[in-house]
Parts: C-alpha cells; structure tokens; sequence
C-alpha cells in the first residue's frame, strides 16, 4: 500500500475475511468425510489434516496479495510479518470432530488491530452456518441459501432458567475447575455441551446464556470476539481477564456474566 492508496475500512476486511471463508468452505467440504484423507498427529498429540493445512495456505496467498502489509498469525504456520493489523487464522476448529465425522467444525478467522480483535468470521459449512460480526458492524449469521439475519444475545437473567454448555469435562478436570463447573451446573436450568465453535455462536444466536472451557490458543478466541460483543454479549477469561489473556474463556449474554464468573473462580 502507498501513500496515495487510502487505508481499507473495516466493511473492505470484512468482504475479504467473507471472501476467503467462502473458499475455505469449498476446500474444507472438498476433504470432509474423504476417504484419503491425510490425518496427522503435531508434536502437541493434536491432530492436522490435509484440510487444514489447505485452507491455511489459501488463506496466506490472498492476504499476501490483498493484505500485504498485515501480519497472519495461524494455527499451523505460525506468525508471518509484524504490524498493528494481525490476522488469526484457525483454518479448522475442531479438527478431531472433522476427522470423525462430526459436523462441528469452521474456519475461525480474526482480524486484530492494536492487539484487539475488531472482526471475526466464523464458518461451519457442514451445518450450513456463518456468522460474522465486526466492530459498529453488528453481529450476524446467514445460512446455507438464506438471508442474514442479525444477532442478540438472550435476556435471560437468573441462573435457575440458564442454558450452559461447557464443552469438556477432561478439560475443567484438568484445569483445576471441576468442582466448580459442577456447583454451576447444579444452579442452571439446563447443562449441554455442544463443543467447540458451536457453543459460543449459540450464545450470540441467543439460544445458550453461557459458555466457557479450557485449553484454549489465541486462534480458537479472537474471531469470537466480536460477533459476540457485538450480539450484546460478554466474553472475558474464566476469572475475569481480557479475552486471550490466558487459555480459557467465559461467554455470556452479559446478564449473568458476573454470577457465573463468580461460581466458576476458586476462592
């Protein structure tokens, strides 16, 4: 970009981020379910398919072209480039369910401007969804062959009528939180656990009131920012941090933000 070339608006990174999930579905849909498949397991024992890999490239050579002066910070490739403006890009979330067959999985793909996620795309091609928000923009989500429609969060304010989805038992297990997902479950009117991307869209599609889980990386966060403050939602760490300042999450419609924070810290 020269000087003569004006800085893009966040509507111009939203139509590209809209762009790239777009073709990300294509590839992704493309190796779901293949009988060729080619699964991996990284140093981490998590495992990376020839999907994501896939989308991640893709997604680096557009935004080499129509990005060149932004930074991309990915799952699989890491960080490329330094400046204020940072693309995250998980290519697949949820890969394991991806391998096996389960519908629950998307792209998520960030833009962060000052180190605060100011876009999120959030794509799930095998349940026909992708929502969508961005800093003034709203939140929104449209489904396969539909029209967008925007999203808020529920108005659900006692815990007693709640919806909770809490994604991994293992997981509270091993951060040390066990016990206290269970004191919460025992005062919310219903406990799921809808996994991964899914759960925290609920929340911005009004359908769950809170969501939370552990064992998190910058790139399983920071396209779920703003579609959820933008639906009127609250996402913070479990104890009250900034979102990606430690690997875990809190989602909430914002009414009972505080209440479940509070059951869910240790004393």
């Amino acid at each position: 970009m020269n000087a003569s070339t004006p800085a893009p608006t966040l509507a111009d990174d939203l139509a590209v981020a809209l762009t790239l999930a777009g073709e990300a579905d294509l590839i992704a849909m493309d190796r779901y379910r293949a009988q060729d498949l080619d699964v991996q397991l990284k140093p981490d024992r998590t495992q990376v398919t020839d999907a994501d890999t896939r989308v991640e490239r893709m997604i680096r050579d557009h935004l080499a072209q129509a990005r060149p002066g932004d930074s991309v910070f990915g799952e699989e490739y890491g960080t490329t480039g330094s400046s204020s403006r940072q693309w995250i890009v998980d290519p697949i979330d949820g890969t394991s369910n991806f391998v096996r067959g389960v519908p629950i999985w998307g792209l998520l793909l960030a833009l962060v401007v000052d180190g605060v996620p100011q876009l999120g795309v959030v794509s799930a091609p095998a349940l026909g969804r992708r929502w969508w928000g961005a800093t003034g923009h709203g939140a929104w989500m449209q489904p396969d062959g539909g029209e967008p429609r925007r999203l808020a969060v529920s108005g659900i304010d006692e815990l007693a009528d709640a919806t909770l989805s809490y994604n991994s038992l293992k997981g509270w297990d091993e951060a040390g939180r066990l016990d206290q997902l269970i004191g919460l479950s025992r005062e919310v009117g219903r406990t799921r656990a809808f996994g991964d991307l899914w759960s925290y869209m609920l929340v911005a599609e009004g359908a769950v009131d809170i969501a939370s889980e552990f064992d998190l990386k910058p790139w399983d966060i920071a396209a779920l920012v703003p579609v959820i403050r933008e639906a009127g939602g609250t996402i913070s760490s479990v104890d009250g941090a900034a979102p990606m300042a430690d690997d875990s999450i809190l989602v909430t419609n914002g009414l009972l933000h505080a209440r479940a924070q509070e059951r869910l810290s240790i004393a």
